[in-house]
């Protein structure tokens, strides 16, 4: 199909190719079937999408909520051959092909960007990544070398520390990517299981040094396909894996970064990952790293342990339960109130990166947080994560 020609600007639906996991959640739920998917990227024809928004919220990773205002469609053949999307055009300035209306681009870009929040950017210092190496109909095969429970035999909740390792078959990835695990069999529909996506756990040089393996984070659901299948796999089982996924979600290289993390329960698995690398290679590193940790009780936080290793001086741990006996309701953004003086600190240092992981609930708790303690500092939380996130020092992923 060649590219459509408009006189006037239009907004075209596109699909992010760094951070699609190829799960066919979006051509399956599309009433129109605008979306459409060779062996690199899954696409949407902008002469049948008919913007319904119906495949936004089973997305996963939202890949899916990514808007231009063109003057002229990019084809499906264009975005086949993506590794990423294409930066907004100028098109209220005519520098797009064909001239535009001023005041209708600008309110079509409004739309298209409303509740956005901008999109995020790697960290300068930051490794290039590798994506979409592997797919559904080209899995790369793994063997489980470890599965260990990481929370308490009397917790609620299971959350394992799985092992993979890949032998032979290259799998390169950077801490704060993420890996889609294939499930075997299929729903009631006879259609195979969606693909589930998992961050990565451990850092890029693997599990153990040198050994081309790397670790998830997994929580049992009762209902899970996936996450059940995960937790009881053996050792010697093998799996099938896709990906890597992630361009942005990444660690600084700069040994005098900054990093504030911020979790709640298997959120922890990419800073898992950040402790890990600057343990390994930066251990005298000038930048600080601060966690702040949430889940209902000390023995359903994963990690527990081994965080009690690992020294102040690599890592400051700040904990909160929200479910103790006896105790009031604590959650991320408690601590991170009550300990203000610290955190402004970082606020205020023109190196501090931002990373948030974990249940889609904390967001909003999390930020009215850190406008508080801006507010308290004489700073604008809101100009301040634009700022951020335009230099690649703010970052959020949850779920």
């Amino acid at each position: 199909m060649d590219a459509t020609t408009a006189t006037a600007p239009r907004k075209q639906h596109l699909i992010d190719p760094e951070i699609c996991i190829r799960c066919n959640t979006c051509e399956e739920t599309c009433p129109v079937d605008a979306i459409t998917h060779d062996d690199n990227n899954y696409v949407v024809d902008p002469d049948k999408c008919n913007f319904c928004l119906d495949c936004i919220s089973p997305c996963p990773t939202g890949s899916i909520d990514n808007w231009r205002v063109v003057a002229r469609s990019y084809s499906i053949e264009e975005q086949f051959g993506w590794e990423e999307l294409p930066a907004q055009e100028d098109i209220a300035s005519g520098e797009a092909e064909g001239e535009a209306d001023d005041d209708e681009a600008a309110k079509l870009i409004a739309e298209a960007h409303a509740g956005s929040g901008g999109k995020s950017v790697a960290p300068k210092s930051a490794s290039k990544p590798t994506i979409n190496l592997y797919n559904r109909s080209r899995p790369a095969m793994a063997t489980v070398t470890g599965n260990f429970r990481l929370t308490d035999a009397n917790a609620d909740n299971d959350v394992r520390h799985i092992i993979l390792d890949f032998g032979d078959v290259s799998f390169p990835v950077l801490e704060g990517q993420s890996i889609g695990i294939i499930p075997p069999g299929a729903d009631a529909s006879g259609k195979p299981h969606v693909i589930r996506l998992y961050s990565v756990a451990s850092s890029r040089d693997g599990e153990r040094p040198k050994h081309n393996n790397l670790a998830l984070t997994v929580k049992r659901e009762p209902h899970g396909v996936c996450s059940n299948y995960l937790c009881d796999l053996r050792k010697g089982d093998t799996v099938q894996v896709t990906g890597p996924f992630g361009a942005t979600f990444l660690m600084p290289d700069d040994p005098s970064a900054n990093i504030i993390m911020i979790c709640t329960g298997t959120g922890s698995a990419p800073f898992r990952g950040f402790t890990e690398r600057r343990r390994r290679t930066m251990r005298d590193a000038p930048g600080r790293m601060m966690i702040f940790f949430g889940a209902r009780r000390p023995e359903e936080l994963p990690y527990f342990g081994p965080l009690q290793k690992v020294p102040d001086g690599l890592l400051r741990k700040h904990f909160a339960y929200s479910r103790v006996p006896g105790e009031p309701k604590t959650y991320v953004q408690d601590r991170m109130r009550a300990t203000a003086d610290e955190v402004s600190v970082f606020l205020k240092h023109e190196k501090t990166h931002i990373y948030i992981c974990g249940l889609k609930g904390m967001e909003s708790g999390v930020d009215e947080a850190l406008a508080d303690i801006c507010r308290g500092v004489g700073l604008d939380w809101t100009a301040l994560r634009s700022d951020l996130r335009a230099q690649g020092r703010y970052h959020v992923e949850t779920y």
